[in-house]
């Protein structure tokens, strides 16, 4: 594909103000410390990354970009999609990162949806415009032992990295694309912590202050032959790529009459 232009757009980083981040998907009784992340919005340059597709690494900048089977389409059957397209992703995933085992442990199929958040569920939600990566050193491993308490120790001596496959479910993305930051751009002060705090358990992920040094690219008008590989986090400390943020964004060259976008990402942990 031809190089289209960086564009400008709004990110929503977050700000560094010495107190817990957190979001709440419930009405606690009395009064918390909230403290949202988002609070930083910054224009930033947004690249093309199709010039570059070959060359881009889960283990370098965090993401791939790869061609995957367009033929299942049944995504409105939860079943179906356990059944079948599960296996695609792991093969997919086996295949690009060399992993011996792959499980896929969750999927969320994203749309434009009502800011309520009593309106989500836990597959249909809306895209997330808040740059961020999903685990963190604390809650990636503490994911695995939640999954799979009688293997965990065994698994976590070795190897162990989550990876995201992000695509269209059918129509070419004309509208809140994706954008990737370069691993390579970011440093380990850049990154915050945040509580996802549910009725029954509390999450950790990462946010992330501004730095403007941060490199960010899209694949404009991806379709529903083409994945992404997002890596979230890898136990790995030897310099590879191991928290991978990215942002739902608004392009400001969206037409009014764009398709609204639907997309949907696979969870998976890859083990070593």
């Amino acid at each position: 594909m031809n190089a289209t232009p960086p564009i400008r757009a709004t990110l929503n980083y977050s700000a560094d103000n010495g107190r817990r981040l957190n979001t709440w998907f419930y009405e606690p009784d009395g009064e918390v410390d909230r403290n949202p992340p988002g609070s930083e919005p910054r224009t930033v340059a947004i690249h093309d990354g199709w010039p570059q597709a070959a060359q881009f690494s889960a283990d370098r900048q965090g993401f791939e970009i790869h061609d995957f089977p367009a033929d299942f389409t049944a995504f409105d059957d939860e079943a179906a999609v356990k059944a079948a397209y599960y296996a695609q992703v792991v093969e997919h995933v086996q295949r690009h990162s060399g992993a011996r085992r792959v499980l896929v442990f969750d999927h969320t199929i994203r749309r434009r949806m009502p800011d309520d958040l009593r309106a989500q569920t836990t597959v249909q939600r809306p895209a997330v415009q808040l740059v961020h990566s999903d685990y963190t050193v604390r809650s990636g491993p503490q994911r695995v032992r939640d999954l799979l308490p009688d293997e965990a120790e065994a698994l976590l001596a070795r190897r162990v990295a989550f990876y995201n496959v992000w695509k269209p479910l059918r129509a070419r993305v004309e509208e809140l694309p994706l954008a990737m930051c370069d691993a390579s751009t970011q440093v380990p002060e850049d990154l915050l912590l945040m509580d996802l705090k549910y009725r029954e358990r509390t999450g950790e992920i990462h946010v992330m202050r501004p730095n403007p040094a941060h490199r960010w690219v899209y694949f404009p008008g991806m379709d529903a032959s083409q994945a992404l590989l997002l890596k979230t986090y890898d136990s790995e400390t030897d310099g590879r790529a191991r928290f991978m943020f990215h942002s739902a964004f608004e392009h400001p060259h969206t037409r009014p009459d764009a398709v609204p976008r639907e997309s949907i990402e696979v969870r998976t942990m890859a083990f070593f």
